[in-house]
């Protein structure tokens, strides 16, 4: 989960990259909470942005997580039980590496052959959704051990590095574009 500096945002979880505090002249408001939980709807973040030329653009829902457990509470409970299975021996990080890599393979196993999916998943049936849902937690579990056993405080990580994408990634020079930021010029 993310730390919020206090200010009004409007994004995932209180993802500062569309606030008009980074310049890039949108103000956001109208902020509503929502949930959705393993595809199922009750509402989701609805924003609207108005930039300096005075144009409105209504951005799509988004889709939030709960707020617990938090990356810490999930190390924890992790923590506990591989302690409880004397499997430290075990969890170093090569192996956790290479089993959530694993782990990723199988998440990808639930799309192959799918073609294109749409977001929210409406095709599929509470069972696929419920079988992703495990398949991303077990991708999560090793993501934060293997965070843990490096010594990574893997939220703190995250906002650097997302600190860093903003430079490089700035939204005036990348609106609407997938281009690699080595491939836009100044």
């Amino acid at each position: 989960m993310m730390a919020s500096n206090g200010k009004e945002s409007c994004g995932i979880n209180g993802d500062m990259s569309s606030t008009s505090f980074k310049g890039n002249g949108e103000v956001f408001a109208n902020k509503s909470h929502s949930v959705r939980v393993n595809g199922a709807a009750a509402a989701a973040d609805s924003c609207q942005s108005k930039s300096l030329n005075g144009d409105v653009k209504k951005r799509t829902e988004r889709f939030t997580f709960s707020g617990e457990p938090t990356v810490e509470d999930i190390r924890r409970m992790q923590a506990e039980f591989t302690d409880e299975r004397d499997w430290n021996q075990f969890h170093q990080p090569r192996n956790l590496l290479l089993a959530m890599v694993g782990e990723v393979g199988e998440v990808a196993e639930l799309f192959q052959w799918r073609g294109e999916v749409t977001e929210g998943l409406p095709d599929w049936t509470e069972s696929e959704r419920e079988h992703l849902a495990h398949e991303l937690s077990d991708v999560m579990i090793y993501l934060v051990e293997l965070a843990e056993k490096c010594h990574v405080d893997l939220p703190q990580a995250v906002l650097r590095k997302m600190a860093l994408n903003r430079q490089k990634y700035p939204a005036s020079k990348v609106h609407g574009s997938a281009k690699k930021y080595t491939e836009y010029k100044d």
